[in-house]
């Protein structure tokens, strides 16, 4: 296999993304932190930071003493080190309609667009509940993947 000199480069910055295409539609998010992880994980889902843009992630970890309904303080190293890490792996041009963050993945036009196909029962069945659990579809979000070939809906 040959590769000419200029493919490294792209190779190299596609890499360095975050965002993996396997197939077209198919996701796989590979930035990771442990204190991420451990903390945003203790409650939900870890959500991939590539989900929102900088902007959002960063008006999130200023606002966790009310965060969708709980308090989700950190200290100040912890929230600066995971605010660092979001910001740094964040969703790149993705403004709303609004102009304003997007505080919920689910709001944005992106995911709107990606899951236009699902109808509102699944949504609001007993397995799902709610349109941020990931995890219930996505039977590999934990690991950030969110291909095609790892969802499962349930009936």
């Amino acid at each position: 296999m040959r590769f000419s000199i200029q493919t490294i480069p792209f190779a190299l910055v596609f890499l360095a993304s975050g965002l993996t295409s396997v197939h077209a539609g198919e996701h796989v998010y590979s930035a990771n932190n442990a204190k991420w992880k451990t903390e945003c994980g203790a409650c939900h889902l870890a959500y991939p930071p590539q989900l929102l843009p900088a902007a959002s992630w960063r008006v999130m970890m200023t606002q966790l003493d009310k965060h969708f309904g709980a308090d989700a303080s950190l200290d100040a190293k912890t929230a600066a080190e995971i605010s660092a890490f979001l910001e740094a792996n964040a969703g790149r041009n993705k403004r709303e309609a609004t102009g304003k963050p997007s505080q919920r993945i689910t709001g944005t036009r992106w995911f709107k667009q990606e899951h236009d196909e699902v109808p509102t029962r699944i949504w609001s069945s007993p397995a799902v509940k709610q349109p941020g659990n990931c995890a219930a579809c996505h039977t590999q979000a934990e690991r950030g993947d969110y291909s095609e070939r790892s969802l499962r809906v349930p009936r």
